[in-house]
């Protein structure tokens, strides 16, 4: 896998979703399926998406008792996708569970990545509400390290901290990073940002693009914009 765009496929249900996908005749995006549309249509939804021939990244951002997440990602493995997720705060016990239960028999699984801070989560929040203490650049490297020392693939977080995140966990630890919005566009409700230019720029290897693209009167051209400023 190399550098891609994301698109986020947040929308109510399967017949919104096919309608935006059925505007992409040349192109077959890489898809994030997020808790919203997989709770409306539960696995079904994944199965269809991969017919289509879309590279998936499955976004629940499991968060719970290493057995219990152990459990959920063993079911989760029997879907097609490309990436699934989980919250780095749940612990190292919890993201090694999560990993065992995520390897099929025969030793394949998707990749495995941690949410380190939202991109809507600013460090006065973080501080506030969270009661973390430390800088937020501080607190992502620290999850992220323990997410490679758990074994993971990479994690989430914003193309503001990618850099470092490569910096002290390797080249080849994946940053996925939402955020990302065009210049001339509205952030909407995040709050450490970039474009996809500046994206490229900071080291990340994917981000993730919801509203920019979804919403656009031309999606499809959204999107293209999106990657050849991302991509080149």
């Amino acid at each position: 896998m190399g550098k891609d765009v994301i698109v986020a496929c947040d929308f109510a249900g399967a017949e919104e979703t096919f309608a935006f996908l059925d505007r992409f005749t040349e192109e077959k995006p890489f898809v994030k399926i997020g808790m919203e549309l997989f709770y409306a249509e539960g696995p079904q939804i994944v199965r269809d998406i991969k017919a289509r021939g879309h590279k998936i990244f499955l976004d629940l951002k499991l968060h719970d008792i290493p057995n219990t997440v152990q459990k959920a990602m063993r079911v989760l493995s029997n879907l097609d996708v490309d990436i699934v997720n989980l919250h780095a705060a749940g612990t190292g016990a919890m993201m090694r569970a999560a990993l065992e239960g995520l390897t099929r028999p025969d030793g394949t699984r998707p990749l495995l990545i941690a949410v380190t801070q939202l991109t809507s989560t600013d460090e006065v929040t973080m501080r506030s509400e969270l009661l973390i203490g430390l800088p937020m650049e501080e607190v992502v490297i620290r999850y992220a390290r323990s997410a490679a020392q758990a074994g993971l693939d990479g994690v989430v977080c914003s193309p503001l901290e990618a850099g470092k995140v490569h910096e002290k966990c390797g080249a080849d630890f994946l940053t996925v990073t939402p955020g990302v919005r065009f210049a001339d566009g509205d952030a909407g409700d995040q709050k450490r940002v970039t474009t996809p230019a500046q994206a490229k720029e900071l080291g990340s290897d994917y981000i993730v693009v919801g509203r920019p693209i979804t919403r656009a009167v031309d999606p499809v051209a959204a999107y293209r914009r999106c990657v050849k400023e991302f991509v080149g």
